[in-house]
């Protein structure tokens, strides 16, 4: 399938056609601690991992709220895939902030997967033509099957002075260390990887500072071309996707095992007829129409301001890191809901609905996702106060 004869709502249905295959595989990614190359070629010839590649390279280039109805799709099949899948995405979208010619060396193929994140625990030293990157990086999501990785890391002046800065290199210059090994997220394949005097041209590096507020130079994509997006609000919004997916994936799984089945130790030889579960799977659903609702409103607000050519206000910056987490908070909190009330059966490794648990529980223990800390910096700019961090 090429991307000239796709769109958002093609890859959405190519998605869902998938789903019961992803979430046939869950098991066999937990097991492996990496998703199945299956899943990976099912959502290749989806068209998934062309969404956040810009036009002129032949990608898809769909709009922020196309991309995270299709991140969700995909975790409504299997959480861990979801995680993976976000990762490639919202790391691909940030390779669009580099200059040009790393571009155009990035998108050589319109379908790309970029892995990466945001803590600086590397280093980089300047050399002739460019730098030299060492270091490791802890929870590298989809390093296993990516092309392109982004490494956070602090570049040392010869004069001693820091800077942190961002950059992008071939994942085939990074060891993988065989690390992962948890009780959630197995799938996901999070391993440490590491650079050891690797040699990154100038024109793959870029300013931390600059990137957030979405200002690299020496690229021709920039102004109001509709995707130029807060870099921390389109990370949330992209990563929120992945657990509404998952909660409506889990209700999905719920509604299917009910049918018929006796409450254990008494006389109700339906469940699905007891008052409580109808307020519990009634609960559970609402808290994912909220979450929803939620997400439908910082949408809006990321792609107008994209539209215009400007950024989020850091009262919207604020607003958008303190509703995803509420958000992530309401998604993890259905998805409980449905687990507990289950029945004892549900821990059994073949029901899927134990794992959409447990990784909901793992994916909400990430910093960044915090519903303490968002609310702690939403809070503080509501009341006039400085957001004490500069990841907004």
């Amino acid at each position: 399938m090429t991307t000239a004869a796709i769109d958002a709502d093609t890859v959405v249905h190519a998605v869902q056609e998938i789903v019961p295959k992803l979430r046939e595989n869950g098991q066999q990614a937990e097991e492996q601690r990496w998703i199945p190359q299956e899943n990976i070629d099912l959502l290749e010839k989806a068209g998934v991992f062309s969404i956040a590649t810009p036009g002129r390279f032949g990608g898809l280039d769909l709009p922020v709220a196309e991309q995270t109805r299709i991140l969700a799709e995909i975790a409504r099949g299997c959480p861990s895939t979801g995680w993976v899948a976000s990762v490639w995405v919202s790391s691909t979208w940030l390779a669009t902030l580099f200059p040009d010619r790393a571009q155009e060396e990035i998108f050589a193929q319109p379908s790309v997967r970029v892995s990466g994140g945001f803590t600086p625990t590397g280093s980089l030293t300047p050399t002739e033509g460019g730098y030299l990157l060492n270091g490791s990086w802890r929870f590298n999501t989809g390093c296993r099957g990516a092309d392109w990785n982004i490494a956070a890391t602090v570049l040392e002046n010869p004069d001693g002075t820091h800077a942190e800065v961002i950059a992008i290199v071939p994942m085939s210059e990074f060891t993988i260390a065989d690390d992962w090994h948890t009780s959630a997220a197995s799938g996901t394949g999070s391993s440490t990887s590491t650079a050891k005097d690797v040699f990154v041209p100038a024109h793959r590096v870029v300013d931390f500072g600059e990137a957030i507020y979405n200002v690299t130079p020496d690229r021709t994509n920039t102004g109001a071309n509709g995707r130029n997006y807060g870099l921390f609000a389109f990370v949330m919004a992209e990563t929120v996707a992945t657990f509404l997916g998952t909660a409506q994936g889990a209700l999905e799984l719920f509604l299917e095992r009910i049918p018929g089945r006796a409450i254990a130790y008494t006389s109700w030889e339906n469940q699905a007829e007891h008052p409580l579960t109808q307020i519990r799977v009634a609960e559970a659903a609402n808290k994912i129409a909220a979450a929803k609702a939620l997400e439908a409103g910082w949408l809006k607000v990321l792609q107008d301001r994209a539209d215009a050519g400007e950024q989020p206000t850091l009262e919207e910056k604020a607003a958008i890191r303190g509703q995803g987490a509420y958000a992530v908070q309401l998604a993890k909190e259905a998805v409980e809901i449905l687990y507990r009330t289950s029945g004892a059966s549900v821990i059994q490794r073949s029901v899927p609905l134990q794992r959409f648990f447990r990784d909901v529980e793992g994916f909400s223990l990430h910093g960044f996702l915090l519903l303490s800390t968002n609310l702690e910096l939403h809070g503080r700019v509501l009341l006039g106060l400085d957001p004490d961090t500069p990841l907004l």
